[in-house]
C-alpha cells in the first residue's frame, strides 16, 4: 500500500512543497539570526521546522482518507468557520492594529488562515448543485452571500488582505462552475463604476496604503517606508544577490517584516533576481498542478476543490510579489510556504495533501477503467 501511494503520488507537488518550504525555512533564519540570542526551541525557525514536520506527517495521513467524504462535513466546517471568526472578536488579541490572532499556550493562531481551506471546501459543495446553472443574478445572489457573511467577519477583523482572498477563491470556482461570462463583463463593469464609493468603507490606514501605493515618497517614513525599502531591498540584490545572512536592509532591521509580508524583499536582496526566479518557478509549478489536477478530476467536488486552491495560492503569490515589488498596495497576505506564520503554513500544507488525495483517486480511477 505505500508502494503503491508513493508511486502515483504528484511527484512536481511534493518536490515544490518541499523546495519552497525549505527555502522558506533558510531566509526566515536569514531575516531573523540577527535578533536572535541563541538557538531555542521558541524561535521561529525552530517552530517552522517543527510544524512543516507535523503538518507533514498530517498530509502523509490525509492520503488513507478520501477527500470526498469532506462534501458531508461542509456545514459543519461553514458553522466552525464562522465561530472562529466570531471568536476573534470576543477573545482575540491585537497587534499592528488588527485583531487578528487567538493565543492558546505559547502558540498565535490566526483563524482566518485556517477558514480558507474550510470556505474552498464548504464552497465547493455549495456550488455543486449549481454547476452550469449561474445563468443570472438571482442565481448568484446565494452564492454572494454563504460567501459574504465570513468575508465580512474578516474585513471587519480588519484585514482586506484575507476578505480578498475569499474573493478571489470565490472568482475562480464560479468560473470553473460555468458562470455566464456575460453576468462577469456586467459585473466588473459596475465594480469599476461603484469602486470611488468603496473608498470611503476603507479604514484609514487602508486608504493610506492606496495612496502610498501611488505615490510612495508622499509619506517616505511612514505609510510609504516598507514599499520604498522593500524596493531597494530587491533592486540592491542585483543578479547573484548579495549571500544569506549579508542582506543590509534586511539585517539592519530597515526592512519591516522581513520574515512574513516582506520574506520576498530578502530573497531579492539576499540571492538577488536568480533567486526570485527560483522562488517564482517553483511557485508557478505549484500553481500549474493544482489547476491540472482540477482538469483531469474525476468528481466535480474534486475538480472545484483544487480550482479553490490554485485561486487561493495564485492570487496570494500575485498580490505579495506584486506589494514587494511596488505594482500592488501593500496587503498583509504572506508568500504561500516562503512566508512565516504556524497557521498560513498548516494551511498550506493540509491544501497540498487534499491535491494529492485528489490526485492519487484520479490515478485510482484510470487504473480500474484500464482493468475494467
Amino acid at each position: 500500500m505505500r508502494r503503491h501511494i508513493w508511486r502515483d503520488l504528484d511527484h512536481t507537488l511534493v518536490f515544490c512543497t518541499i523546495a519552497l518550504v525549505l527555502l522558506g525555512i533558510t531566509v526566515i533564519g536569514s531575516a531573523t539570526h540577527i535578533n536572535k540570542v541563541g538557538f531555542t526551541f521558541t524561535d521561529l525557525v525552530s517552530k517552522q521546522i517543527l510544524f512543516f514536520v507535523i503538518n507533514g506527517i498530517l498530509v502523509i495521513a490525509m492520503q488513507w482518507f478520501d477527500y470526498r467524504k469532506l462534501e458531508h462535513w461542509s456545514k459543519g466546517l461553514y458553522g466552525l468557520t464562522l465561530v472562529l471568526l466570531l471568536a476573534v472578536m470576543f477573545v482575540g488579541t491585537s497587534a499592528l492594529g488588527a485583531q487578528r490572532w487567538i493565543q492558546v499556550g505559547p502558540l498565535t493562531i490566526q483563524p482566518s488562515e485556517f477558514t480558507k481551506l474550510f470556505m474552498i471546501v464548504c464552497l465547493a459543495t455549495f456550488l455543486l448543485p449549481r454547476i452550469n446553472q449561474l445563468r443570472t443574478f438571482k442565481s448568484l445572489v446565494p452564492v454572494f452571500i454563504y460567501v459574504g457573511i465570513p468575508t465580512l467577519l474578516v474585513f471587519k477583523q480588519p484585514d482586506l488582505g484575507t476578505s480578498l482572498v475569499y474573493m478571489a477563491i470565490m472568482c475562480g470556482m464560479l468560473f470553473i462552475a460555468g458562470i455566464r461570462m456575460r453576468l462577469v463583463e456586467i459585473m466588473l463593469g459596475a465594480m469599476v463604476l461603484i469602486a470611488p464609493l468603496g473608498w470611503f468603507a476603507l479604514q484609514s490606514y487602508q486608504k493610506e496604503r492606496i495612496l502610498v501605493f501611488l505615490n510612495p515618497n508622499i509619506d517616505p517614513f511612514g505609510a510609504g517606508y516598507h514599499i520604498i525599502q522593500s524596493k531597494i531591498a530587491i533592486g540592491s540584490g542585483l543578479i547573484f544577490g548579495k549571500g544569506l545572512f549579508e542582506g543590509t536592509q534586511s539585517q539592519l532591521n530597515f526592512l519591516p517584516e522581513n520574515h512574513t509580508d516582506f520574506i520576498f524583499s530578502v530573497i531579492g536582496e539576499e540571492l538577488g533576481f536568480i533567486g526570485c526566479v527560483i522562488a517564482l518557478i517553483l511557485l508557478f509549478l505549484l500553481i500549474y498542478r493544482a489547476f491540472v489536477i482540477a482538469k483531469n478530476a474525476t468528481d466535480p467536488f474534486g475538480m472545484m476543490v483544487a480550482t479553490g486552491i490554485a485561486s487561493m495560492w495564485a492570487f496570494e503569490v500575485l498580490i505579495n510579489v506584486g506589494m514587494t515589488t511596488g505594482i500592488m498596495p501593500v496587503t498583509g497576505i504572506p508568500l504561500p510556504f516562503i512566508s512565516y506564520g504556524v497557521s498560513a503554513l498548516t494551511t498550506n500544507l493540509l491544501s497540498v495533501g487534499l491535491l494529492l488525495n485528489i490526485s492519487l483517486r484520479q490515478k485510482k480511477f484510470m487504473f480500474n477503467q484500464i482493468e475494467t
